[in-house]
């Protein structure tokens, strides 16, 4: 009976899938970049003989890197056009002038078939040299056509060995032709001599640099910039903070980049319109060697001066990137208008960060700033900048009847007791 049912079903499916590819040909499509629209991922792995350092959660480097690719593939959204080029890779010699030319594409950029890229990515063996400059001329070229986003995800565990092609003057050539192209790098278990080539490098394109020592973190790491890829390219607005708030720069939503001086205090206004609120974040990038525990606060205060709240955090060096944030509700109501007013909000960003002797402070340590001016709660007085707001009220509520309940209890305990010695 159940054989004779399964070509009913099949052909009512099949009936269904055609009936809908005939309603909706476009809609089905709709959703996906084609052709040129589409973002571009090129993962860019170093397949070099230090690969095989076995000091990531007890496998090798190159273990590490296959395990966090895999999951990466699986997890890469349809829309995006992936590749993997290597670099060191194929030449096992100690000719340098072979070794620098040793860098390969693995899997070309392009529709993504998630068997055949794992099958090239499970090949690899660490075998040369580190050809980092050429790997990233090759890259750019992989990655040439099309409006969509560009995106190399370089990650290294050694700086490049194929000087005086200079790396970081690479990513400065490729940023100056204007292709909007990014160049995000990860260093596995890094130096501090790898750690500046690699901020270099993506300081350079806009880009962002991480240091990596678990498997998880690479995993986590590339998977997010893969999606970010996905997403529209917002492009941050240049603009230099002032030493005061009477003479700060005005700020809408939007992304900003500036830089800050060490110990720098930079100020920034906003205007919060009636029935808004203001969210802002700011990220700083330590692209530099800095000492260990830094801080980041970011305040909102009136003109006059009062705090309104504050967001901090601090680092202890192990950190790249330190961020904070804060919330402010839309204005309270004034006394003689049933309208709330607008309100000029400062917005101060203070760095604590330290540098040893011989370690350049100029320019200042790029920092980038988001502005969210959004429509508040309904009633302003439902939320407090300490975040309570009428839970005060309920709080105090309860702790009273706590308090009588106690005396009652109490008292009734007692007169138990007395009627029992009575009797």
């Amino acid at each position: 009976m159940i054989r004779r049912t399964r070509p009913v079903a099949g052909a009512i499916a099949l009936l269904a899938a055609l009936t809908a590819g005939i309603a909706f040909p476009a809609g089905a499509a709709a959703d996906e970049p084609r052709g040129d629209h589409a973002p571009k991922v090129d993962l860019v792995l170093d397949v070099s003989g230090s690969m095989r350092a076995k000091d990531i959660d007890g496998q090798s480097r190159m273990a590490a890197a296959k395990q966090a690719f895999n999951e990466v593939l699986d997890a890469t959204p349809e829309d995006v056009r992936l590749g993997i080029r290597t670099l060191g890779a194929d030449y096992p010699g100690d000719d340098r002038e072979e070794g620098c030319k040793d860098t390969a594409q693995l899997y070309p950029v392009g529709p993504l078939d998630r068997t055949e890229a794992k099958t090239a990515v499970a090949t690899l063996v660490p075998t040369g040299w580190t050809p980092i400059g050429p790997a990233l001329l090759q890259a750019a070229d992989d990655l040439d056509g099309g409006d969509g986003s560009k995106r190399i995800v370089l990650i290294s565990d050694g700086e490049d060995t194929c000087a005086p092609l200079d790396p970081c003057e690479v990513a400065r050539e490729i940023a100056a032709k204007g292709i909007g192209l990014t160049i995000d790098t990860l260093g596995l278990v890094p130096s501090a001599k790898l750690s500046r080539q690699l901020s270099c490098i993506a300081e350079a394109t806009g880009g962002t640099y991480t240091s990596i020592e678990h498997q998880d973190e690479l995993t986590d790491r590339v998977n997010e910039l893969v999606d970010r890829a996905a997403e529209p390219v917002v492009t941050p607005v240049a603009v230099e903070g002032a030493a005061s708030c009477d003479t700060a720069p005005e700020l809408r939503s939007g992304l900003y980049t500036d830089r800050q001086e060490f110990g720098q205090q930079r100020w920034y206004r906003v205007d919060l319109p009636a029935g808004q609120e203001l969210r802002a974040s700011v990220s700083v990038a330590a692209d530099r060697a800095v000492r260990p525990d830094y801080g980041i606060l970011m305040r909102a205060v009136t003109l006059r001066g009062r705090e309104i709240v504050r967001g901090e955090a601090t680092g202890n060096g192990r950190t790249d990137v330190l961020s904070t944030g804060l919330r402010h509700p839309k204005p309270e109501l004034d006394d003689d208008s049933d309208e709330p007013s607008t309100e000029t909000v400062c917005l101060g960003v203070t760095t604590s960060f330290s540098a040893d002797a011989g370690v350049k402070t100029t320019p200042g340590l790029p920092l980038e700033l988001t502005v969210d001016v959004v429509d508040g709660p309904d009633n302003a007085s439902d939320v407090a900048s300490f975040g309570l707001g009428r839970g005060w009220w309920l709080l105090g509520a309860l702790i009273v009847t706590g308090f009588l309940a106690g005396l009652v209890w109490g008292w009734l305990s007692r007169w138990r007791v007395a009627v029992w010695r009575t009797n």
